[in-house]
């Protein structure tokens, strides 16, 4: 009997709260290139936070090495003191965790997960597509090696960053209840994949398919980095997210909440491809391969976007289906050219939005303003560094003044900065580390970047660069180890990589930053608490003079007061200006008392100073209008 019939499936533990973006695209996707195919998606991952309790999955999500504990106990119980020793390194001080232990949550998720697999009618399908993403390798080779186990005919096909650039020859050995991988995006290889298979259902007999992995490619020496991607991302369909949504109405009334929707606009990142050697200064940057320790565009080649008015039907659309309101960009970045003409176009559906996104340092504060129009709430901006010295290792090709100059914008608007500061990065020096702490003197009144510890991706540029960065040597994260069998840590590459060169150093080196922002953290949390939550540095405008507020942690706070041509160049300097800029504008005015000024205002830290280069610091009291914030009043 032919079936017509497949499932997609999603595997603990992505973020509960959001629908799948890649089944959502793909059941789409394949309903418009095969209409009589039935397509079930099976977003398990939300089954099992609802049985776990949905705060406890939330704080095993958060963490890479905390989630893939859970399953790899389940499926190499022989490992389980090494898994358990990871897991409690990876606890801390969480008393939730503590208190519940390795074991109990292995048994319950093990319990949980098996009921799941029960549920599903997995001999009525003719494929079982698994997508594979960070922090769901065991949760997925879990439930395949159970589902093979009992349905050994089944076509079991993974993809998903996880798996692109990362198949060798052994793969299939290692993990023989995987019958293909899809290597980069899945709509084109894997409709081709299911036209086969309808034709001839054993895939030990399928043709050659472009993007598509299995032991007989392997056997037969073909390329296994080959894409089959989609030149145009307009003409997809609109994301279908109705089994998540039919499962979350499926629980009981105090279990059910308002998702957020993932929204896609792009795929890859224009700064990956951008090829210049354009002059920023205060010195020559030179980027050819996006930023340094990047990878999470190694699924994809070349960078697509949709349209405005698709991205804006798209969200329209969306929003009136499931009637949600809170939106995720799932982008890299925000496309470059076009993300104003959809921020406008969303203002004007007259709907009440959130958005989170995540854009690059360099986004004006007018583009800002429009974002908070429409409704954006949340930012992850690619700022990464306060050093401009460390930017140009990382390849950013921004300075530390703007970082500062969009960190001021966020706290003006209103707009969460979800910001990282990475530390310990290969190569990086005692200059980088000084001025990251002289920088963050500066930083402080804005809300505080999170410290992330630089771990080495596969296929970034520092993977694919190594002698550049001073890495003598690269391999596989010790933690997959704790997680994994010796012969499998042996013959698998996998995604989070770790190598041998300067890492002590760094680690030492980057210390007091770290305690810094711990220190930033606790003054900024005290003096919003304090002040319910008003700006901690900001100025109101007399039109003729400026005054400045300064507020302290425990002490009074401090009023500095600007008059005529000095609150004119204050002012002038909410846009990062270079003295050149300055003296230009203020002509009239001698250059040593404009110099005498600025150095003052610098002392103060009341503006920053970048070489040539001057940033006023102070938020506006008044709510910025989108189209002059960030220049002279």
């Amino acid at each position: 009997m032919k079936k017509n019939r497949i499932v997609l499936v999603s595997t603990p533990w992505p973020l509960y709260n959001r629908p799948s973006i890649q089944l959502g695209a793909l059941k789409a996707h394949l309903r418009s290139t095969h209409p009589d195919l039935e397509i079930d998606a099976g977003h398990v991952y939300l089954k099992l936070a609802e049985k776990l309790g949905y705060r406890l999955y939330r704080h095993i999500s958060e963490r890479t090495w905390l989630a893939e504990s859970i399953y790899a106990a389940l499926l190499y119980p022989n490992q389980f003191q090494k898994i358990e020793a990871l897991f409690k390194r990876e606890i801390k001080s969480n008393s939730l965790l503590n208190q519940t232990g390795l074991k109990d949550i292995a048994t319950r998720t093990r319990q949980a997960t098996d009921a799941i697999i029960a549920s599903f009618k997995w001999n009525d399908y003719l494929l079982a597509g698994f997508s594979v993403s960070l922090c769901q390798l065991t949760s997925s080779l879990y439930f395949i090696k159970k589902i093979k186990k009992r349905f050994p005919n089944l076509a079991i096909v993974v993809g998903g960053s996880t798996f692109s650039g990362t198949v060798s020859d052994h793969f299939f050995d290692v993990f023989p209840e995987i019958d293909a991988v899809v290597n980069g995006e899945g709509e084109l290889p894997l409709s081709q994949l299911i036209s086969s298979l309808m034709t001839t259902p054993d895939i030990t007999d399928l043709p050659p398919i472009k993007g598509v992995i299995t032991p007989q490619t392997t056997e037969s020496g073909g390329p296994q980095t080959d894409f089959n991607q989609l030149d145009d991302l307009n003409p997809l369909p609109i994301p279908d997210f109705d089994d998540y949504f039919a499962l979350l109405q499926s629980f009981n009334p105090d279990k059910t909440f308002f998702p957020i929707l993932p929204i896609e606009t792009s795929r890859g990142c224009w700064w990956k491809k951008t090829k210049t050697n354009r002059r920023l200064k205060p010195n020559n940057f030179a980027y050819t391969s996006g930023c340094a320790f990047c990878n999470l565009n190694r699924q994809w080649q070349g960078y697509r976007s949709k349209k405005p008015d698709r991205i804006v039907a798209e969200i329209d659309h969306l929003t009136n289906r499931y009637q949600n309101l809170s939106l995720t960009v799932v982008d890299n970045v925000l496309p470059k050219t076009s993300s104003m003409d959809v921020f406008k176009a969303v203002t004007a559906l007259g709907k009440d939005l959130k958005f989170f996104a995540e854009i690059r340092a360099n986004s004006s504060a007018s583009e800002l303003a429009v974002m908070k129009s429409a409704g954006m709430h949340e930012l992850q901006i690619g700022i990464e560094a306060i050093s401009t010295s460390l930017l140009r290792k990382l390849q950013k090709g921004t300075h530390a003044i703007q970082n500062l100059e969009i960190m001021r914008n966020c706290e003006e608007l209103g707009i969460i900065n979800r910001s990282n500061l990475i530390l310990n990065f290969p190569g990086s020096d005692e200059q980088d580390v000084s001025e990251t702490l002289r920088n963050m003197e500066f930083a402080l009144p804005f809300h505080p970047l999170q410290p992330v510890n630089f771990w080495l991706g596969h296929g970034s540029p520092v993977w694919r660069n190594p002698e550049r960065y001073g890495i003598k040597a690269i391999y596989n994260h010790p933690n997959w180890s704790c997680l994994f069998p010796r012969r499998i840590c042996r013959q698998v590459e996998f995604v989070i990589q770790t190598y041998r060169g300067d890492m002590g150093l760094q680690k030492n080196l980057w210390r007091p930053v770290k305690n810094k922002i711990r220190q930033w953290q606790r003054s900024y949390d005290l003096l919003q608490q304090d002040g319910a939550k008003s700006p901690i540095l900001s100025y109101r405008d007399g039109h003729n003079f400026l005054i400045i507020k300064e507020r302290r942690l425990q002490k009074e706070s401090i009023k500095h007061r600007l008059v005529g041509t000095s609150r004119k160049i204050y002012l002038f300097c909410r846009r990062h200006r270079s003295l050149i800029q300055i003296r230009n504008r203020f002509s009239k005015f001698a250059e040593d008392q404009i110099i005498a000024f600025l150095r003052m205002m610098v002392d103060k830290k009341l503006m920053f100073q970048e070489e040539d280069t001057y940033l006023s610091l102070a938020v506006s009291r008044r709510s910025p209008n989108p189209g002059n914030v960030g220049v002279e009043d």
